[in-house]
């Protein structure tokens, strides 16, 4: 009488076969399309307004804005500062903006190249895939 060990330990030491499959990828479903260019572009949106936070603060912390600032007053005269101008509100808000539009922008490429991918398929009849199982 065996077990069921003895019974998988016999399964492991058979090879198995490895089954080669070609597909053809003829449909890109247009909501899946959209939720998941959806998905990378709020990602790339917190990657753009961590960024922007990310360089203001270093260059604060270098002085490098106080030193543009001295730069600018000798070339313009007394007045408004550069650092007036660029805050980290208005580079915050700035970043927020470009994200937004980010986000729209590449939400928007992600179905218009799924609609193109299924349109070209009619002309092309699909993209050849290859799958094997390990």
């Amino acid at each position: 009488m065996s077990t069921v060990a003895e019974k998988l330990a016999k399964k492991s030491t058979k090879r198995p076969s490895t089954k080669q499959v070609r597909l053809k990828l003829v449909y890109i479903d247009f909501w899946s399309a959209v939720k998941l260019s959806f998905l990378v572009a709020v990602a790339l949106a917190v990657i753009t307004i961590v960024f922007f936070f990310l360089v203001y603060t270093v260059l604060d912390r270098t002085g490098l804005f106080g030193e543009i600032d001295k730069l600018y007053e000798t070339v313009a005269g007394e007045g408004m500062t550069l650092t007036d101008l660029f805050g980290l509100g208005q580079v915050m808000g700035f970043a927020v903006v470009l994200a937004i539009l980010n986000l729209v922008v590449i939400t928007a490429l992600g179905a218009i190249t799924a609609a193109l991918y299924n349109l070209s398929v009619k002309i092309t009849g699909g993209l050849l895939v290859g799958f094997t199982n390990n």
